[in-house]
């Protein structure tokens, strides 16, 4: 289908066009956002690092931390030396679309970019995860855990719908 639409050139609105709607700039690559909500560290400290190990990669800051864009495996590689800094508040995020790119750039639709708000709310749950997962590394949760926790596991065979309802209605009381 993008093909035939390219070699056309029949543009997404139906008109003819001399050349293709769209030509990706970045291909071969990826965009992942690194989110940020530590006490240890900040969005810029880790920026400054990201800059110190990056070797040709695309880093944008951003309020929150910041995009990396390059080959997967620079990347990749980029994100789990930055998430060494501080395990439990720091998280990754795939981009479906490179910095700039016109399809999805504020400086061509102008106001907040489509998804901004999305993170804005993702960010304010953010530290319920991190606390989460502090607990599940700390010594105390491979020690004895309470009865009702114990109580409440599920080990056999898919869970039953009864016992779902009863351990929500016992979670909300």
């Amino acid at each position: 289908y993008w093909y035939k639409r390219r070699q056309s050139g029949l543009h997404p609105g139906g008109e003819t066009v001399s050349k293709p709607w769209y030509e990706p700039k970045f291909v071969g690559t990826v965009t992942k956002y690194v989110f940020v909500d530590s006490p240890n560290t900040t969005p810029q400290s880790l920026a400054v690092r990201a800059y110190e190990i990056s070797d040709g990669v695309m880093i944008k800051e951003t309020c929150f931390g910041m995009q990396i864009t390059g080959s997967p495996e620079e990347v990749d590689d980029i994100i789990t030396k930055l998430r060494e800094i501080d395990p439990h508040h720091i998280f990754v995020k795939d981009r479906g679309f490179p910095p700039g790119d016109t399809r999805r750039c504020r400086a061509n639709l102008g106001g907040a970019r489509p998804g901004y708000y999305g993170h804005e709310f993702e960010m304010s749950l953010i530290r319920y995860v991190s606390k989460g997962l502090e607990a599940a590394d700390s010594p105390e949760s491979t020690e004895e855990q309470p009865k009702k926790l114990r109580d409440m596991r599920h080990t056999e065979g898919p869970l039953e719908v009864d016992r779902l309802m009863t351990i929500i209605q016992e979670e909300e009381q």
